[in-house]
């Protein structure tokens, strides 16, 4: 009776692994793309003023004065980028 040991081996590496690095390279590098920047959202005095005042009522230890911090390092990060 014939063995089929052959049957259940995997196939070999070599060719995926090369398929793979070929279709990377044929995909190009994200630098081709351009320098994208996220917009920024434009908001008139009159609501910066109100936002500023309802936020000045709230204590620091609130979650979202953390997270209106961190919204503002984005936004500077996004205008910076812009330039």
């Amino acid at each position: 009776m014939k063995s089929n040991a052959i049957c259940s081996k995997p196939p070999a590496a070599a060719p995926l692994i090369a398929m793979l690095w070929l279709s990377a390279c044929a995909m190009g590098g994200s630098e081709s793309l351009g320098h994208v920047c996220p917009p920024v959202v434009v908001y008139s005095a009159d609501d910066q003023a109100r936002a500023a005042d309802e936020v000045a009522t709230l204590p620091e230890s609130v979650m979202i004065v953390r997270i209106l911090i961190d919204y503002a390092v984005l936004r500077d990060q996004a205008r910076a980028c812009a330039r």
